[in-house]
């Protein structure tokens, strides 16, 4: 199946790109699709805007509310988190501003500002000083109206009223530490009132995000549709990331830790995401064949089960031989230790173990037919396909109704398909075709094992041919005129007709190849026995013989079994079950060491 894939837009000044794509390599999931664009005033006018809101999200997230702290109501809450974060910016500064002078003046305790001024104005003016303890003397007293004010941290404070002449004086404080802290106090209260709001409305980031989001999906549209003819020297760098849906909080958590901002959409068809397969581990063996043809687009259908399934089967009857299956088996068993080619190993060794299975089913081992042997138990015989059906080989039936089977398989496939991207009513024209070879397919069944009386027969054929022409003639194109419907259905009518016979005959491959490998290890078994003749030194060129002629056989048996399987999957399904494969692989971005 095919996994879902989120969308991830990130819109970059060029130069910025660097940091984010080395984060996007460790975390090794995102596939990574990059785009230049030249900047105008339109799109750096939207990239300011939306830097802008990712700042203003980014900024009320961090601002640090006490608990205590209620949120008050926020009515338009992009334009109160920008003023908000001003003012609790300004705040800051005013405070660093006050607790310096807090700082200075804490030692100097508290005084009247006022009367200091008086005192000045009355001749007695009081100077200031601040020494070293260790410099500091006491008998600088005994000349001077001193007063040591506090000594903290190695300094000594003190004040001289009138004539002065000591050293290490300084400015006097402008206001009483009292006074500065009432002033804390009150830019405190501030604060507290914009924490508040500032809690409304992260209690709405929601809404902050939505608009920086909405304004990345219109720079995103932009640069889509403008190739910014009126450019500046700088670029904006669009990277688009595409990661598995299952994902997303693992790659949210990880983008939210960079600091970037982006836009996360589910992807769509029209994105054309990267492919990325999710099956268990029988069918994800068979991927490889899949690449081969093309991976699935979004909306397709991911044809590795069916390819899995059907291609073993295909390749088993081509083969035809349960000893060369056992070969082919302990082959890939064997491959697990080869260096380059370990990873092939499990699927040779599922195709050995299928051939070994249809092989005794077509009842060839190694040439000789294992159906006429004595010793085979009878419970044994009777899974072996032999005699005629018909008056035609019993092998030759069974390829094709297994033809059949496989290709009335692929038609409902597409029957499926078309009804999810297109709607019933925009598939009726598939839904007529499916019913009339299908559904003709199971009546002509059920007819032939008389599961059904012959009257019912045929009031269900009646209904299964109008029903069909409707869809096949009429309705193959609801919106178009029904003249050129019906013109349309008659083409088609020929092609598929003439298509799905050459279609079902191709299977026959499937019987010609299986038999042509039998009769010719056979050859090499009677030619081996001719040599041998009577024993004696006739061993050595029969043991040479069987060698050599069943491994150039096996050889011969894989490449044919491996050719023609993939030309009926690739051709006869994937066409009438309308698969294009026109997706692109799944690579994300990863260390080399991953």
């Amino acid at each position: 199946m095919i996994k879902p894939m989120t969308r991830y837009v990130f819109i970059l000044m060029n130069g910025e790109q660097d940091g984010l794509l080395e984060q996007i390599q460790s975390l090794g999931l995102m596939d990574i699709t990059r785009s230049v664009k030249p900047v105008d005033a339109t799109s750096a006018a939207l990239y300011a805007e939306a830097q802008r809101l990712h700042a203003l999200a980014d900024g009320i997230k961090n601002v640090p509310v006490p608990e205590e702290t209620a949120a008050a109501p926020v009515d338009h809450p992009v334009e109160e988190a920008d003023r908000i974060l001003q003012q609790l910016a300004a705040l800051k500064e005013k405070r660093k501003i006050l607790e310096k002078n807090r700082a200075e003046q804490l030692p100097w305790g508290a005084f009247d500002a006022g009367k200091l001024r008086a005192l000045a104005d009355a001749g007695v003016p009081l100077h200031f000083h601040v020494s070293r303890t260790k410099a500091f003397r006491p008998e600088w007293a005994e000349g001077h109206a001193l007063h040591v004010v506090s000594v903290q941290n190695g300094k000594t404070y003190y004040v001289v009223a009138g004539p002065d002449g000591l050293p290490d004086e300084v400015r006097a404080p402008a206001a009483d530490v009292a006074e500065t802290e009432a002033e804390i106090d009150l830019l405190q209260q501030q604060a507290d009132r914009e924490n508040a709001l500032a809690l409304g409305v992260r209690n709405r980031i929601g809404e902050l995000e939505a608009a920086e989001k909405k304004v990345l999906s219109d720079l995103d549209l932009y640069l889509a549709r403008s190739a910014a003819a009126n450019a500046v020297e700088d670029r904006i760098v669009t990277l688009t990331g595409f990661a598995p849906t299952d994902r997303d909080a693992e790659v949210s958590a990880a983008l939210d830790a960079t600091g970037v901002f982006y836009l996360q959409t589910p992807a769509t068809v029209e994105d054309n995401p990267p492919i990325k397969l999710k099956n268990n581990r029988f069918v994800k063996m068979f991927e490889v064949l899949t690449d081969m043809y093309g991976r699935p687009a979004y909306n397709e259908f991911d044809p590795t089960p069916f390819l899995s399934v059907f291609f073993l089967l295909f390749f088993a009857m081509c083969m035809g031989d349960a000893g060369y299956g056992l070969v082919l088996f302990i082959g890939g068993l064997l491959l697990k230790k080869v260096k380059g080619l370990a990873d092939l190993a499990p699927l040779v060794s599922t195709l050995g173990a299928g051939t070994f299975v249809v092989g005794i089913v077509m009842h060839t081992f190694f040439g000789v037919d294992i159906s006429q042997l004595s010793w085979i138990p009878a419970w044994l015989k009777s899974v072996m396909v032999t005699g005629t059906i018909a008056g035609f080989e019993a092998q030759m039936v069974l390829a094709l109704a297994i033809g059949v089977v496989h290709l009335c398989l692929a038609m409902v496939v597409k029957t499926v398909y078309a009804t999810r991207n297109r709607g019933f009513l925009g598939s009726l024209g598939v839904w007529g075709w499916t019913l009339l070879i299908v559904g003709g397919v199971i009546i002509a069944a059920l007819a032939v094992f008389s599961l059904l009386p012959a009257a019912a027969v045929k009031w269900i054929v009646i209904g299964l041919g109008i029903l069909s022409g409707l869809g096949i003639f009429l309705f193959n194109d609801i919106h178009r005129n029904p003249l050129k419907n019906i013109g349309s259905g008659l083409w088609e009518t020929y092609n598929t007709v003439t298509g799905l016979l050459a279609d079902v005959l191709s299977y026959l491959r499937l019987y010609a190849l299986g038999l042509a490998g039998g009769m010719l290890g056979k050859a090499f078994n009677e030619i081996a026995g001719i040599a041998l003749g009577d024993g004696g030194f006739g061993w050595i060129p029969f043991l040479l013989i069987l060698l050599a002629g069943h491994a150039l056989n096996l050889a011969m048996c894989c490449l044919g079994a491996f050719v023609h399987p993939l030309r009926l999957n690739f051709l006869e399904f994937f066409k009438n079950s309308g698969y294009a494969g026109s997706g692109r692989t799944y690579h994300p971005l990863q260390d080399a060491k991953e």
